[in-house]
């Protein structure tokens, strides 16, 4: 998939006030064509509020955001045939069936008669409901009614889609079906904006995140810069003598090899500890401590989990590294 370089979405200083609560305090966002820009963030910290802005449901107290080229105060009713929303919980109506709900939205998007029925065939297969397609939507479990409310946000085939924790509360595989749906709507040119408390969800679906908590953007970027920011990778080193542990993060100390005076030893998992910033300074440290005669017995390396980069941004406490698990590249 080719990116575009013109932003779907654009965001400047968006500002919005509850009371003496700012839930939106000068958010920047620039989300371009066809990508998917996953928003992350504490509870309260203001994602919910700016889908809300960015639909039209709400109007902001100051700034400006454009979306598919149309101002979300000055022209919302334009903005309104071009976006698509599934809030966190599904707003279906219930006295119809699936079928009739999906119909219905198609015939208020102005789709022809012969096209919303064609759409709503099509979107209840994929959201595997079409058994119950004729079922009013009060008798679905509230898997089912999440599937069709994310169904009617597709039926248009939106250009902007906003997905504000859409599968919450779905088991794994309506989880990857939906996830599917959503790759399939960005290859066709679809533009996304996820929030969501699922980390795989974000790193799965994402080309660039942006994390927000106390209403301000407080970092955003690929998945890679994000971990990078908080220490990128960290080189394992398992000794054939665990004796050899603190001889061997001396030697590394002693080295005037970039970046590797914080080597940790961590005596109970008789393991060395070494923050690594390129594969070129990997190579070095384990060629210092070949030519050291140290034998080594195991090198593994380990990238922060996107739950660690979260908490980290967020302020929270990051687990320790021996909490974690290394990814295995040697033994």
């Amino acid at each position: 998939m080719t990116r575009s370089d013109t932003n779907a979405v654009e965001v400047r200083g968006l500002v919005k006030h509850y009371g003496a609560t700012k839930a939106l305090d000068g958010v920047d966002l620039d989300v371009p064509e066809g990508t998917v820009l996953g928003v992350l963030g504490p509870n309260g910290a203001g994602k919910t509020t700016l889908v809300r802005c960015l639909s039209t449901l709400i109007v902001p107290d100051a700034g400006t955001a454009t979306v598919a080229g149309y101002d979300v105060v000055r022209q919302p009713r334009q903005l309104r045939r071009t976006i698509g929303l599934t809030g966190q919980y599904a707003s279906v109506d219930e006295k119809l069936s699936g079928w009739e709900n999906l119909y219905m939205i198609g015939r208020l998007l102005d789709l022809s008669r012969k096209d919303a029925r064609r759409r709503a065939d099509e979107m209840l297969e994929r959201f595997s409901l079409t058994d119950a397609a004729k079922r009013p939507a009060m008798t679905y479990s509230g898997g089912m009614r999440r599937r069709l409310d994310l169904a009617a946000s597709m039926i248009g085939r939106p250009a902007v889609l906003y997905l504000d924790e859409p599968t919450t509360g779905l088991d794994p595989r309506t989880r990857n079906e939906v996830w599917d749906e959503v790759q399939r709507m960005v290859a066709e040119g679809a533009t996304v904006l996820l929030t969501t408390q699922y980390m795989e969800e974000a790193e799965q679906l994402a080309h660039e995140l942006t994390v927000i908590d106390r209403g301000r953007v407080i970092a955003g970027g690929r998945v890679d810069e994000l971990k990078a920011k908080v220490g990128g990778r960290t080189l394992q080193v398992r000794p054939v003598d665990l004796a050899q542990l603190p001889a061997m993060a001396r030697a590394l100390g002693d080295s005037g090899l970039a970046g590797v005076a914080g080597a940790t030893v961590v005596p109970d998992e008789g393991l060395l500890y070494v923050p690594i910033l390129s594969d070129e300074q990997l190579t070095a440290v384990v060629g210092l401590l070949g030519a050291r005669g140290f034998g080594i017995a195991h090198i593994g390396t380990h990238l922060p989990s996107l739950d660690e980069v979260f908490l980290a941004l967020t302020g929270e406490k990051t687990p320790s590294v021996s909490d974690t698990i290394p990814e295995e590249v040697a033994a």
